[in-house]
């Protein structure tokens, strides 16, 4: 089974740790660093569309995309009831974005970046979001740093709401430099009856300086990396990473 084809219609159930306030609060400190206004924005691998949404009622227009069908469907659902613009959801994988004009920002949540687990698709998709980026955009991104993939081999972990409960055990590879989680989920249907359902999902681990290779090489600049929602540098044992890139301002000479 895809990854997400039985998570999709749970996952938000299942991910209520995840405080998208604040995040989306940190976001926007994020776009105010920027040269540019930010009306635009393009969220990258967006899910159940739970931050698009968010940042569609702060009054961003915005884009959000997803190669799921299942989470993309979840996510317009969202979308139909949000106050103001709606989102507009695709159907696309990182890397064959492919949008319709420009975006101000681009944003990836959620570790996202990770679960690209081929390089050659990473910088595909890099050099992607910097084709339809404005002039001085923004792509924002995070990861789980690699030490985190690394410790996370051999745990066993539940999540579990009323009528879900999800098992999952994670696998490191050192060879691959991948993590592997597989992943039990049981839902409760109607009449009581528990249905099951198996998932895997993979997280290839980015050294921070590959990552800064592959946004150069794409052509952005000022690249900087930030710890978990904060605006200052990763510390040494930091679990999450944010990379803020910019597109280069165009010089216009008199």
């Amino acid at each position: 089974m895809s990854s997400y084809e039985a998570l999709a219609a749970r996952y938000d159930a299942l991910t209520t740790d995840v405080d998208h306030r604040r995040w989306a609060d940190y976001i926007e400190k994020q776009f105010q660093k920027c040269p540019i206004p930010i009306h635009t924005v393009l969220d990258l691998a967006c899910g159940t569309g739970e931050m698009t949404c968010l940042l569609a009622e702060r009054g961003y227009e915005m884009i959000g995309v997803d190669q799921s069908q299942d989470m993309l469907a979840v996510a317009a659902e969202k979308g139909r009831q949000v106050r103001g613009e709606a989102p507009i959801f695709l159907q696309q994988s990182m890397q064959e974005l492919d949008l319709y004009g420009t975006i101000d920002a681009c944003i990836c949540c959620l570790d996202s970046v990770n679960y690209v687990t081929r390089p050659a698709d990473l910088r595909r998709a890099f050099d992607r979001v910097h084709l339809f980026l404005m002039p001085g955009g923004l792509f924002l991104f995070d990861i789980n740093a690699p030490g985190k993939l690394r410790g996370l081999d051999g745990g066993i972990f539940l999540d579990e709401t009323e009528d879900t409960y999800c098992v999952w055990r994670a696998d490191w590879s050192e060879r691959r430099k991948i993590c592997t989680y597989g992943m039990d989920l049981f839902f409760r249907e109607e009449g009581g009856l528990w249905r099951r359902e198996e998932e895997v999902h993979e997280e290839r681990a980015y050294e921070l300086e590959e990552l800064e290779a592959y946004l150069y090489g794409a052509g952005f600049s000022k690249v900087r990396q930030y710890g978990e929602l904060k605006l200052r540098p990763p510390g040494e044992d930091e679990q999450r990473i944010f990379f803020a890139a910019r597109k280069e301002m165009i010089e216009i000479h008199g």
